[in-house]
């Protein structure tokens, strides 16, 4: 085993037998180069390298096909340096936490697989299987939250690779639940353990070894104390499945909102914002191209500003911009508009939706009170969207199958 190899000599050998896996290298022989010219490596030079072959242009439709394999070859190394300094309210921490529990899920679904009578070991595994989904948070975070922040450090291979490797445990574990429909006999039910149940289980125990001993010790690398900061914050607004936050998480999160507490400003000719920005082109861009007709007026009752979209359901002119929104609409109505506006005034009531046939259109109107974040109340948003195509729509069409 080699053991001195320089950090470029050192990768350079691991790209090189990542790429012999590509051409076809058997996984035995590429684990003993790996045993004899590497030696140990660092999670975050597997990452780096995973990287760098997107960089030179592999897929990561290729790197994706081939990601258990590399798991395989590596993970006697990754495990001697996989040392992890977490704290409770860390977000690694709480991964890992929830790994724990899919862990001790999978095992209550194997045990299921045991259960003598086959309509209860069906309604086991149906329930089991059905919880065992609720994963999906899990995986959402991560894709949501960490992968971006890795980005922003150069490091786009997770959100290529892994997510990839995401949507596939997301469909075998919809065909695993799927597939207990069809079994009414024991032989039937050992040709879909084979076929469905194993291979789901398998991939989502081999997401927690990628995430543990690959992802998340490369995260803790290349992240900063603000990256983790703002994603303990953003992961308390998405959510955690099958545990319960540590109480002094509540009390972290509640303390980095309070002095991380972000206003609006307008500079450099944007609209600098907590969850982004926008020049001023863009944003009205933006706003325009809205499928909906939307209008603000303020805590002052007074028309302040509308979207000026293709195809608008209501005409708006641009002289009721200052004009008082009860000026704007026909007396016999203006008491619904009234009790809208007060109620959202006085705290009772943050939404108000009705519906109508307008020139063979199926016209949706919603009012929603604008309030800041202590509570207090800005003014009224009305949205307008003809929604007849909308109410049309049956069964899916997903992103990932447009061609």
């Amino acid at each position: 085993m080699s053991d001195g190899l320089s950090h470029p000599a050192k990768k350079a050998v691991m790209k090189d037998i990542i790429l012999a896996l590509h051409r076809g290298l058997s996984t035995e022989d590429a684990r003993k180069r790996f045993e004899q010219e590497v030696g140990d490596v660092t999670s975050s030079e597997i990452a780096e390298i995973e990287q760098g072959l997107i960089n030179d242009g592999l897929s990561p439709d290729e790197i994706k096909k081939f990601c258990n394999v590399h798991a395989l070859i590596f993970q006697s190394a990754l495990e001697k340096s996989a040392s992890e300094a977490t704290f409770p309210s860390h977000p690694v921490y709480l991964f890992k936490l929830e790994n724990r529990e899919i862990e001790r899920i999978i095992g209550e679904v194997r045990q299921a697989t045991a259960v003598e009578d086959l309509t209860e070991r069906k309604m086991k595994l149906r329930d089991l299987l059905l919880k065992l989904k609720q994963l999906e948070t899990h995986y959402e975070r991560k894709e949501q939250l960490l992968f971006p922040f890795l980005e922003k450090k150069g490091f786009t291979g997770p959100s290529k690779v892994m997510w990839g490797k995401d949507n596939e445990v997301r469909d075998l574990l919809r065909a695993a639940i799927a597939g207990l429909d069809g079994i009414y006999q024991p032989a039937a039910f050992s040709e879909y353990a084979e076929k469905a149940l194993d291979p789901a289980l398998e991939e989502v125990a081999g997401m927690i070894v990628k995430e543990e001993q690959i992802l998340f010790p490369t995260a803790l690398q290349k992240l900063d104390s603000a990256d983790w900061v703002n994603i303990l914050r953003e992961s308390d607004e998405m959510g955690y499945v099958f545990i319960q936050r540590p109480e002094e998480t509540d009390v972290l999160v509640r303390t980095l909102q309070a002095a991380l507490h972000e206003e609006p400003v307008f500079e450099g000719g944007a609209v600098n914002l907590p969850s982004g920005n926008l020049g001023l082109n863009e944003l009205l861009g933006v706003l325009n191209t809205l499928p909906i007709d939307f209008t603000f007026v303020d805590k002052d009752d007074t028309v302040r500003y509308f979207t000026e979209g293709k195809g608008r359901i209501f005409h708006r002119p641009r002289s009721i911009i200052g004009r008082k929104v009860q000026n704007c609409h026909p007396p016999q109505s203006l008491h619904i508009v009234e009790r809208i506006l007060t109620s959202f005034k006085e705290g009772k009531q943050d939404f108000y939706e009705f519906w109508i046939q307008l020139r063979g259109k199926f016209v949706h109107i919603r009012y929603f009170a604008v309030r800041d974040r202590k509570g207090q109340y800005l003014g009224t948003v009305e949205v307008t969207q003809d929604i007849t195509g909308i109410r049309k729509l049956e069964g899916e069409k997903r992103l990932v199958s447009e061609e």
